[in-house]
């Protein structure tokens, strides 16, 4: 049986598709508390102090800690002390369990971590004398964690720091928002522990997916803060000390379910063996549309990781990372996490998730669309023949692109390096990688072999100008005949040729299992006849 290609699995065994936000991590700021001059300007104009000294704000934190520890005893609900290493969502899904209501606060969570706050240090002057300084350091102090059931959004949760400037996270989830919006509705879906499986109107899903945005997240977030206790007093918060909603993580997800758990196996078997260089540097710029220097910092990197019996894809780039995997045996999960906005040189500011969403659903269209050229490389006869064989365009003649030739396979090779930038190629960034291919040094390959190739390939209809620039781009039919010629040379003719051709006393059974390995091959290649 001919196993199934990824192109044929993307193409004719999805019945359900859905772009949506996942789990976003929020940071919620002050904006003119950032700076130790901000906190020294907080202090004489809202506190009255001449002197700035952290211990000025120590009644401000017993305070809001006090609050905190009332509000749970008013709203009856536990306050939990977590222990070391344990997993706060697996306590948060026991509360919400046995939660009855629609809405409500499910339990307060209590952790020490490490936190950015101010510190005083003395420091001395050239005449001896001393004097205060504030400065930013780490230390751990006491983390409160307000776990919340929202009419609207679903679980969720807002952390605050105890200590100056009461530093606070917001955890929600896009998807858990969706199905609340569903619920309202009345669109009746299936759904995934975090996703949706299948509905009638696939569509409407959609375009109410999309209509999730940064004025219904920072909503949610005042909606809370009105009804928790809050660091800052009405007085400090007309003054203009007001929290600010920052974008610390973000995950943009692409589910598509597939019609039997075999055929999400069969996708991961293919993927894996051909794509384990997708996270190579000049993989990468194509997937997230960035250019990758040497000075680009972070690892660039693919890993395969096992849970059970169906492996998951892990891309790395900067900070950000790519993540394919089979979600509980139904659904192909594309998602890609962006850390840190700036990766992408974009502000970190909740209004700028326009832009992070578009990058993050271009990048998971992108992978798709790489694993799905490097599987579907099957062309007709005619084109074939054409190629290898001379054209003529407009009075200009080309040779032809014969199998076999060293040089033609170098070109396929590069090919196949370039076939999805979106900005094209110039006619240095390919010389190089030839000459390599061709085991040459780059003089040895000059810039005229270079130009009388793509002139070749361009004839042939394998790549074109871009219009009014010195680039090129390839075409369908180019990105097909590469991966052809590459796909048939690497896994037919190499591993044939490299079978033993003397010593054997049967000769019609070697040259039998010679023709079934090599039907094996094209098979497994999807190049069958």
């Amino acid at each position: 049986m001919i196993r199934k290609s990824v192109a044929e699995i993307l193409d004719d065994h999805v019945t359900f598709e859905l772009e949506a936000i996942d789990r976003m991590y929020l940071n919620a700021y002050v904006p003119s508390l950032q700076t130790g001059g901000g906190f020294v300007y907080f202090l004489q104009t809202q506190l009255g102090v001449r002197i700035p000294s952290t211990v000025m704000v120590a009644p401000m934190s017993r305070r809001f800690v006090d609050a905190m520890e009332r509000f749970a005893e008013t709203e009856g609900v536990d306050l939990v002390t977590f222990e070391k290493g344990q997993r706060k969502d697996d306590v948060a899904h026991e509360y919400l369990a046995k939660f009855k209501g629609d809405e409500g606060v499910l339990f307060i969570g209590k952790a020490q971590e490490k936190a950015s706050v101010f510190r005083t240090e003395k420091r001395r002057r050239p005449d001896g004398s001393r004097y205060p300084w504030i400065i930013r350091s780490k230390t751990p102090v006491n983390h409160y964690y307000v776990y919340l059931l929202d009419r609207d959004f679903g679980p969720l949760f807002i952390k605050f720091c105890s200590y100056f400037p009461y530093a606070a996270k917001l955890c929600l989830n896009g998807h858990e928002w969706l199905k609340r919006q569903l619920t309202q509705r009345g669109i009746a879906y299936e759904p995934l522990d975090n996703g949706i499986r299948s509905s009638a109107d696939a569509g409407r899903v959609q375009r109410l997916a999309n209509t999730l945005d940064a004025s219904k997240i920072d909503a949610v977030f005042r909606k809370w803060l009105r009804r928790v206790p809050h660091p800052f007093t009405a007085a400090h918060r007309r003054a203009g000390y007001r929290y600010q909603l920052s974008i610390l993580q973000a995950e943009f997800a692409l589910t598509q379910v597939l019609d039997r758990p075999h055929t999400g196996r069969c996708f991961f078997e293919e993927v894996i063996r051909e794509n384990l260089d997708i996270g190579r540097p000049d993989q990468m710029q194509l997937i997230f549309h960035r250019r990758v220097t040497r000075r680009t910092p972070g690892q660039f990197r693919t890993r395969v990781l096992t849970h059970g019996v169906v492996p998951s894809l892990h891309v790395d780039y900067k900070k950000a990372r790519v993540k394919q995997y089979h979600k509980e045996g139904q659904a192909l999960r594309t998602e890609t996490t962006i850390n840190d906005t700036y990766d992408f040189e974009i502000g970190r500011a909740l209004s700028n998730l326009p832009a992070l969403r578009e990058i993050g659903f271009a990048a998971n269209r992108r992978l798709l669309r790489v694993e799905h050229l490097s599987h579907d490389c099957r062309i007709g006869h005619d084109h074939l023949d054409a190629i290898t064989q001379p054209v003529v365009v407009q009075q200009q003649r080309a040779a032809g692109l014969r199998f076999g030739d060293r040089r033609v396979h170098a070109l396929m090779q590069t090919l196949c390096l370039f076939a999805l930038n979106p900005t094209g190629f110039r006619h240095r960034d390919v010389r190089a990688s030839t000459a390599q291919l061709l085991g040459r040094e780059p003089h040895e390959y000059s810039a005229s072999h270079m130009t009388y190739d793509l002139r070749r390939l361009r004839l042939h209809g394998l790549i074109e100008r871009v219009p009014r620039r010195h680039r090129y781009r390839i075409t369908t039919l180019g990105a097909q005949m590469a991966m052809l010629y590459v796909r048939i040379y690497a896994r037919g003719v190499r591993p044939a040729a490299s079978l033993p051709t003397s010593g054997s006393r049967r000769g019609s059974p070697t040259l039998e299992r010679l023709d079934a390995a090599l039907t094996t091959f094209l098979q497994e290649a999807q190049l069958v006849a």
